[in-house]
């Protein structure tokens, strides 16, 4: 897949993110069927629990240091609505609307989830020192014992719901929008893989919110791109009434 066959405007374009939203979600299925999620805990815990649960640098500075910053991110993309700086001077104001609302109604997806979510993190588990049994979160509806609250990956979300900026970019700024994407995917991956060392969460969980925060912002972009598309040219909006 070219560049330019996924940045843009037009059918082609859209057909693209619809595949790759699609093969994705594929994907995603496929590691939930595999049950790796354990697999990949037992890397991190023991029935001891989880050494590096309380670690300075996966707490303290990947968890406990860093919340403040994607705040500070998304209050400076609400401010260049109105007082674009940097690239986002290019985008037109729809698209920096879009950029700002994409982050907040992703975190809204990820954080009423998880509100509703009973399943439980790795480290209330029995086989991690705890007092739970591992149930699925494809059991709905099913308690484990536990505290619940933990599907899907709350953290990881403050680097993967900027995904959003891709799409507000790209179709003025590609090259930007694939780094701005590859920022955000980075973020998220690092904050995920810092609560799955800390017994947070399981790798599932991050890549669902991964998921999450990208279908929700192709979703905003397709809406922003309705709006825009059915809004007036500067011609139509200045020609004479007959």
């Amino acid at each position: 897949m070219t560049a330019s066959s996924f940045d843009g405007d037009g059918a082609p374009a859209v057909s693209r993110v619809f595949l790759v939203t699609l093969l994705s979600l594929a994907v995603l299925l496929a590691w939930d069927h595999s049950g790796l999620d354990l697999w990949m805990a037992r890397w991190f815990g023991s029935p001891a629990g989880f050494p590096l649960e309380d670690h300075w640098f996966w707490r303290g500075t990947l968890h406990d240091g860093i919340r403040w910053l994607p705040w500070a991110v998304e209050l400076a993309l609400l401010a260049a609505v109105a007082r674009p700086f940097g690239p986002i001077c290019r985008l037109a104001v729809e698209r920096r609307v879009q950029l700002a609302l994409t982050t907040l109604v992703s975190l809204l997806v990820v954080s009423t989830l998880k509100l509703h979510s009973l399943t439980s993190c790795p480290w209330e588990l029995h086989e991690f020192g705890g007092t739970v049994a591992y149930v699925s979160h494809w059991a709905w509806g099913v308690r484990d014992g536990g505290s619940g609250g933990c599907f899907p990956a709350g953290h990881a979300s403050a680097g993967f719901a900027f995904v959003g900026g891709f799409f507000a970019f790209r179709h003025a700024l590609p090259r930007t929008a694939r780094r701005w994407l590859a920022g955000a995917l980075l973020a998220g991956s690092v904050l995920g893989l810092a609560q799955q060392v800390r017994g947070a969460h399981y790798m599932s969980h991050t890549l669902w919110t991964a998921w999450l925060c990208w279908a929700t912002a192709a979703l905003v972009d397709s809406v922003i791109g309705q709006m825009i598309s059915q809004r007036p040219s500067p011609a139509q909006a200045q020609a004479p009434a007959l």
